[in-house]
């Protein structure tokens, strides 16, 4: 899974896949490059693609444009990988296809564990954006708020995750954030949902069936996790909310755990790897599907569809606002109800507080 997520650094943190740590300078392109590069990526679709019948229409697609002049205007490797992305996605309806110009990507196994300086690496980049938390903090009322950005690697990213959980512990309700959430690895989803079932309360999330292998790996919350959060959830999506973000997301409404507010997700359930390509090119290539194990189907194409549609610039305040409402039903104490009411107040007319730092009289 480490070579999944360097290859999607990228995809995780602004949903646009990259191969290249460095921006390799384009290089001209001509008719016989491109014909070996798309016969080269038509040969990795068909072994690696999770949909065979997909794979090969898109190979017959990807040569008939060629042979009829359609990318005779890539005349570089930035254009030329643009227009294969494009009409990846476009013809094979799968946002996760990529592919771009990057002459140092070498392929690894699946699984490889990275050397020493290439975790270092990853560690500092990944750290550097904060784990994948973009902000932790207590909204008034005594509402949490986690926003997530990614998922990266669990083994280096899940004591900032339980450290922002433990700091919310103690809120009366919380809203994640997946609002700008591309997606990641799908173990750290699993790792984070853990903290909101009960102790003992072990669920099946997910299960990532690969077509490589005839293989399926089955996704499921951890007894050793914690802290453990059982107050109610909020979960923010948006049309950018994609992949692993997705699936968290799903996960949260299959399980009956969150209410979802906000738009509709990007629509993209395929995992995949990269694939070197001749001449210097990769290609991001999805070998694998997810398969619910309660709707027996995922998000691949329709999304998330949110349990409130707002637009995502409002999705916060809706969840707050609905959050505030229900512990003020709630609520004995007049004074506390009164206050609550004065902050659903503010929050309904977007009225932010100001913080005071005058000397106390």
């Amino acid at each position: 899974m480490f070579k999944r997520y360097l290859l999607t650094l990228a995809l995780t943190l602004c949903v646009t896949p990259a191969f290249a740590q460095h921006d390799p300078k384009p290089v001209p392109v001509d008719a016989t490059t491109r014909k070996a590069v798309i016969a080269e990526l038509s040969s990795q679709l068909n072994t690696n693609y999770v949909f065979p019948d997909v794979a090969a229409q898109l190979a017959t697609a990807l040569a008939a444009k060629e042979n009829s002049g359609g990318y005779s205007q890539a005349t570089d490797s930035s254009t030329f990988a643009d227009a294969l992305t494009k009409d990846l996605r476009m013809l094979g309806k799968d946002d996760h296809f990529a592919v771009g110009y990057d002459p140092d990507f070498r392929a690894s196994p699946p699984d490889a564990v990275p050397d020493a300086e290439t975790l270092q690496v990853m560690r500092r980049e990944i750290s550097s954006h904060g784990f994948g938390i973009d902000s932790v903090k207590r909204l008034p009322g005594n509402v949490g708020y986690l926003e997530l950005r990614a998922f990266g690697p669990t083994q280096i990213v899940a004591a900032a995750i339980s450290g922002a959980m433990t700091m919310l512990s103690g809120t009366d309700a919380l809203i994640l954030d997946l609002r700008r959430n591309g997606g990641g690895e799908p173990e750290t989803v699993a790792y984070l949902m853990s903290h909101f079932f009960s102790a003992g309360d072990e669920r099946h999330l997910n299960d990532l069936y690969f077509r490589v292998g005839d293989t399926t790996h089955q996704y499921w919350t951890s007894a050793a996790v914690g802290p453990r959060y059982t107050r109610p959830v909020y979960v923010l999506t948006s049309g950018r909310t994609f992949s692993g973000g997705e699936e968290c997301a799903y996960d949260f409404q299959t399980q009956k755990r969150a209410k979802i507010v906000g738009e509709t997700t990007g629509g993209g359930a395929n995992p995949g790897d990269g694939y070197a390509i001749s001449k210097g090119y990769a290609a991001f290539i999805p070998n694998g599907r997810a398969i619910n194990p309660i709707t027996k189907t995922n998000w691949e194409h329709v999304g998330v569809i949110p349990d409130i549609a707002v637009p995502a610039a409002d999705a916060q305040k809706v969840a707050h606002a609905a959050i505030l409402r229900d512990l003020i039903a709630a609520a004995k104490d007049p004074d506390e109800k009164n206050q609550l009411q004065d902050i659903l107040k503010d929050v309904e007319a977007g009225v932010v507080a100001v913080p005071v730092y005058t000397k106390r009289q």
